[in-house]
C-alpha cells in the first residue's frame, strides 16, 4: 500500500508538475503528516523534489525529470476501466488509492496535449449509474464475486430467490451493474446454461480457491447480457393494454422512461403521433396493469382487454368505499 502511494505521488507530480499536501491527501484518503512523509522518503531515494514556499508554492519534480514506472498492475488495469464511474469501483474493491495510482499512471504515459484532454474529461463528466429515487445497492459478498470473476474460481454460496433459497455452486462468468444493482452472470458447476443472479441475494459465499474453471471460448459479456435483458422483457411483459391517455398522462410516461405504441387512425401522417390519445402499452399481467394505470389516476382510460377494464373498475369502487369510510369516521 505504501509503495503504491508512493508511485501515486510521483505520478500526479509528474502530471501536474506541483502539489501541495493536501492535494494528494484528500485523492489518497491519508493525512497530510502522511503525505509529508512520503515526499521526504521520495527525495532521499533519489527523486529530485523541490519545496517552494509561498502562496504560489508546493512540491515539485526537477524539470525535465520523468519517470517510465508506468507499468500497471492487473488491479490498476481494472480500475483505469472504471475509471469513469467510481462508485462501482469502490464497491468492487479497486478505489482509493489503486485507482488513483492507475490514473496518474495512464495520464503519465500521455503526451501534453493528450493529458490536457485526460483531465478534462475527469472534469467534465461523471458518470451516475443510480436511477432517480432510487439507493445504490452494496452486495455483501460482491469484491468476493468480483475476485472469482477475475480469477475464474468456483463459488458456493446460500442464494434466495423470488421463491425459495438454494444452495448453489457457480462458475462465475461476468457482473454487470443495472441501474444501481449488481448481477452475477453464471452457469451452475458441469453444466452450460447461462443464468443471472441478482449479487444482494447471496447470503453466503465461499470462493472455492483451488477449484478453477475454463470459461467459454468466445463468451462475449455485453452480447450474452443485451440478449438475456430483451427475453426477460419480452417474457415479463406478454400482455399489451389499449389505453386512452390524456397529455399530461403521455408527459408522465415519458418521464418514467414507459415505452408507450400509439394507434393512429386511418388516414393520418406518422408525424401526428405525438398528439394521438390512444395507443398500447405493454403490461405484466392484469394485477400489474391495474397496479399501472392507477397510478396515472384520471388522465388514463382502460379501453381493453375487458378483464383489465373490469379489475380497474372494481379497483376504484374499492379505493371509493376506503374514502367514503373514512370521511365518515371523521365526522
Amino acid at each position: 500500500m505504501k509503495a503504491s502511494r508512493l508511485m501515486a505521488i510521483l505520478m500526479l507530480l509528474q502530471t501536474q508538475g506541483r502539489a501541495t499536501a493536501p492535494a494528494p491527501a484528500e485523492r489518497l484518503e491519508v493525512s497530510v503528516r502522511t503525505i509529508l512523509r512520503d515526499m521526504d522518503e521520495l527525495s532521499a531515494a533519489g527523486v529530485p523534489l523541490y519545496a517552494d514556499r509561498g502562496r504560489a508554492g508546493g512540491w515539485r519534480l526537477m524539470e525535465g525529470w520523468t519517470t517510465d514506472l508506468t507499468g500497471f498492475t492487473e488491479a490498476e488495469a481494472r480500475a483505469v476501466a472504471l475509471a469513469g464511474v467510481p462508485s462501482a469501483a469502490l464497491q468492487l474493491g479497486l478505489g482509493g488509492g489503486t485507482t488513483a495510482v492507475a490514473w496518474g499512471k495512464l495520464v503519465a504515459a500521455l503526451g501534453p496535449s493528450a493529458r490536457a484532454g485526460a483531465g478534462q474529461v475527469a472534469e467534465r463528466l461523471y458518470v451516475d449509474p443510480i436511477d432517480w429515487y432510487r439507493a445504490a445497492e452494496t452486495p455483501r459478498f460482491l469484491p468476493e464475486l468480483a475476485d472469482a470473476v477475475w480469477r475464474a474460481r468456483r463459488v458456493t454460496g446460500r442464494y434466495q430467490s423470488w421463491t425459495r433459497q438454494e444452495r448453489k455452486t457457480l462458475e462465475p462468468l461476468g457482473l454487470v451493474l443495472k441501474a444501481g444493482a449488481w448481477y452475477l452472470v453464471a452457469r451452475r458447476a458441469g453444466q452450460a446454461e447461462l443464468r443471472t443472479y441478482r449479487a444482494a441475494n447471496f447470503e453466503q459465499l465461499r470462493v472455492h480457491e483451488d477449484e478453477g474453471f475454463r470459461r467459454p471460448r468466445r463468451f462475449d459479456l455485453a452480447a450474452h447480457w443485451r440478449a438475456a435483458t430483451a427475453r426477460f422483457e419480452a417474457e415479463r411483459q406478454p400482455l399489451r393494454a389499449r389505453v386512452r391517455l390524456s397529455g399530461r398522462a403521455r408527459e408522465w410516461l415519458r418521464n418514467a422512461r414507459t415505452p408507450f405504441e400509439p394507434v393512429l387512425p386511418e388516414g393520418l401522417p406518422a408525424d401526428a403521433a405525438q398528439d394521438c390519445c390512444e395507443g398500447w402499452l405493454a403490461i405484466e399481467s392484469i394485477d400489474h396493469g391495474v397496479r399501472a394505470l392507477l397510478a396515472l389516476g384520471g388522465e388514463a382510460e382502460v379501453l381493453g382487454p375487458p378483464a383489465l377494464r373490469q379489475a380497474v373498475r372494481a379497483q376504484v369502487a374499492a379505493l371509493a368505499r376506503v374514502y367514503a369510510a373514512g370521511a365518515a369516521g371523521r365526522g
